[in-house]
């Protein structure tokens, strides 16, 4: 049974950090690739951020580009997101998600977690 189970989130002032992490099973997470998307309140979903299987290339929005760092633990089976110098625009629901290639359309992500909440407090 594939699983991804986000954890990490949280309420944090404005200029503060959260780490994200998203813990796999049931596939074989180092042959995908990762990535972060989030859903605000009546918002649709943002990518906000890619990783490649090996862990070699990234990609991030520009809303988080600098701020925000993802990675990956192949040997346990877990990806993260730390996120630093937080913004109220930041709070949110983030899902991670696996994919076979780099895509930001929902559609072709082939694994989404729950979610964990992120409140950033200005």
């Amino acid at each position: 049974q594939v699983r991804l189970v986000e954890s990490g989130g949280g309420l944090v002032q404005a200029g503060g950090s959260l780490r994200l992490s998203c813990a796999a099973s049931g596939f074989t997470f180092s042959s995908y690739y990762m990535s972060w998307v989030r859903q605000a309140p009546g918002k649709g979903p943002e990518w906000v951020s890619f990783i490649n299987a090996d862990g070699g290339s990234t990609r991030y929005a520009d809303s988080v580009e600098g701020r925000f760092t993802i990675s990956r633990d192949n040997a346990n089976n877990t990806l993260h997101l730390q996120m630093n110098s937080l913004k109220s625009e930041d709070t949110a629901m983030y899902y991670c998600a696996a994919s076979r290639s780099f895509t930001r359309t929902r559609d072709e992500y082939d694994y989404w977690g729950q979610g964990t909440q992120v409140v950033v407090l200005s």
